[in-house]
């Protein structure tokens, strides 16, 4: 598995507060640079990496003056308000040190769940990747209370993964990986090197919640692990501390923790596909792009017959063959009232009949399974 690993070409890296603010004493630019450094690295490998970086809140609540996390919600967002400043412009310096280029996206977990939003965030991800920028993720906590009072950049940063179908979810944290049970409690426990991240033994291993910094704890690492393998990515959890670690854990070094996922992640993403989304609405498909579609091929315009529904971008729909049969189904990139204006036309005819061009495909592939 960890082979494997080392064969990863996209693959997301989450970096906890501890860490990013040295123990809540304030912004690390030592740590910091050294994480734009490593990244800049497996870039040179030929990697895209998105970053979720955890530390707005504890970075604006050093440069408060406050020494306990507060609990009013309002003063958390102040927190997040003044911190995110100061953390954007460090990862902005650190990258450009290496000739890299970074991008400032603030999610909050509605923005996952809403499936305009949810392809809006992925062809603006998959853009900066291909771009070769550097995507750092944080959720949007000036905003948002709920992502304050339950959220955490752990399920964040599985939940990217399932996005941009990441390979693997690197979470680098204080520790160095999961415990047989809380070692700073019992000093005998053991490093967990390896297992299955469906292995409902390690929610018990995990323990308690997180510091007084970090809101979450080792126990929202399973979680995230067990929602990435899901999507088909493995999760390693491993100490932010130890030398040179992203390159190492790429190279299929045996650091942290391996909770490795048992399907695919464009299989994994089919089925989720296939099994979880409300159609909204249907397409009547030719023979042309019933072929195109069985071959493994996107969903052109041109091969559209008929709309039936009223339907958003972003929307679940049903593609029928000339029997109506539903032979797979997919998120579209266009409403209803566009898919009619340009359904029977080439892509090259997008931008004429709606001003504008999105995709040039109506369903990618990428978002579409077949049944």
């Amino acid at each position: 598995m960890r082979q494997r690993i080392s064969k990863t070409k996209r693959l997301i890296v989450k970096v906890g507060s501890a860490l990013v603010t040295n123990d809540g004493a304030g912004l690390s630019q030592d740590f910091i640079a050294e994480c734009a450094r490593q990244i800049a690295a497996l870039h040179a490998q030929g990697r895209q990496v998105v970053l979720v970086s955890s530390g707005a809140i504890a970075a604006g609540m050093q440069r408060l003056g406050w020494s306990t996390r507060p609990h009013g919600i309002h003063e958390l967002q102040a927190a997040a308000a003044v911190g995110q400043m100061g953390l954007c412009q460090t990862y902005e310096t650190c990258f450009a040190g290496h000739g890299l280029k970074a991008a400032q996206i603030l999610l909050t977990h509605e923005d996952l769940s809403d499936r305009t939003r949810y392809l809006n965030a992925r062809s603006t991800l998959l853009t900066l990747l291909e771009l070769g920028v550097v995507p750092i993720i944080n959720e949007n906590d000036t905003v948002v209370t709920d992502e304050i009072k339950f959220g955490d950049n752990d399920t964040l940063g599985a939940l990217v993964a399932n996005l941009v179908e990441a390979e693997a979810l690197v979470i680098l944290t204080d520790q160095q990986g999961l415990y047989s049970a809380d070692p700073r409690r019992e000093p005998a426990a053991t490093l967990i090197h390896e297992g299955e991240a469906d292995d409902r033994r390690f929610e018990a291993m995990a323990g308690g919640s997180g510091s007084a910094i970090s809101k979450g704890g080792m126990i929202t690492k399973i979680r995230a692990a067990q929602r990435a393998a899901r999507s088909g990515a493995h999760t390693l959890i491993a100490s932010g501390r130890e030398a040179d670690v992203l390159p190492r854990l790429m190279a299929g070094e045996t650091l942290g923790t391996l909770l490795y996922a048992t399907a695919t992640p464009l299989a994994a993403r089919k089925q989720w596909l296939a099994d979880h989304l409300q159609l909204a609405g249907s397409l009547a498909l030719d023979a042309g792009a019933e072929t195109a579609l069985r071959s493994g091929r996107s969903l052109l315009p041109i091969g559209v017959t008929a709309v039936e529904g009223e339907f958003e971008r972003g929307a679940a729909v049903a593609c029928r063959d000339s029997m109506g049969r539903e032979i797979a189904r997919g998120l579209i990139n266009y409403s209803s009232s566009e898919a009619r204006r340009i359904a029977r036309h080439g892509s090259q005819d997008i931008e004429a009949l709606l001003g504008y061009v999105d995709e040039e495909e109506l369903i990618h592939r990428d978002n579409l399974v077949l049944l």
